[in-house]
């Protein structure tokens, strides 16, 4: 993990979404502090921690917002879905109600003024199996039909909430890097007239596009 202060080539802002009592206050614990509270208490509002986390030879810095999951918080939390880049979309493998409800959280994902948002479908609590209400296969079977990426994770354990994270980030970086890259080539095709040389840096031409189980 980075320091708070270290300079960083990219600022990403991503949100935690998702019912009340799903797990994505943990998550945050988990993704910036490597911590688990079992006392931890409903979320008020938002809270946000960060996470620096080096792609190839670039510094990026998360700004991880937790949203409140209750319906009289919806309001509030709903503006900071603005200018998010990812977003991890949390439900409770305990709580089958929670699992319905991905729809509505995506579809207001989806009307929010980001609709290229990355979603990652997220499965919390995996290690409570003998409690399970939603089996695996329905929460990648959703997630597949709606092309985006799906993960279970136990923020108690420690299982793949890092590799969550770090998909959701890295996916991002590589639009990002083929944006780039796509600018730079339309540049490149508005100069040939003038027969100026343009230089596009590797890293930048060997990044690749985003796979199909991140797409919109």
């Amino acid at each position: 993990m980075g320091g708070y202060d270290e300079e960083c080539d990219y600022l990403f802002k991503c949100v935690l979404i998702g019912d009340s009592g799903v797990g994505k206050s943990n998550l945050l614990s988990r993704i910036a502090k490597d911590e688990f509270h079992l006392d931890s208490k409903p979320t008020i509002g938002v809270e946000f921690a960060y996470r620096n986390i080096k792609i190839k030879d670039k510094l990026i810095k998360a700004q991880i917002w937790d949203t409140a999951g209750q319906e009289r918080f919806r309001a509030i939390t709903s503006s900071y879905y603005r200018g998010a880049l990812g977003a991890m979309l949390v439900y409770d493998i305990t709580r089958r109600t929670t699992f319905v409800n991905v729809r509505k959280w995506l579809h207001e994902l989806r009307e929010s003024e980001n609709e290229d948002m990355l979603v990652i479908i997220v499965g919390n609590k995996s290690d409570l199996g003998q409690s399970r209400e939603v089996e695996k296969e329905e929460g990648e079977v959703f997630a597949k039909t709606k092309g985006l990426c799906f993960m279970e994770t136990s923020a108690m354990q420690n299982l793949n909430v890092e590799e969550a994270f770090l998909q959701m980030i890295t996916n991002i970086h590589n639009i990002i890097s083929q944006k780039t890259l796509e600018a730079k080539m339309n540049e490149t095709t508005l100069n040939l007239s003038s027969g100026k040389k343009i230089h596009i840096a590797d890293d930048e031409v060997t990044a690749t596009k985003q796979g199909n189980c991140c797409s919109k």
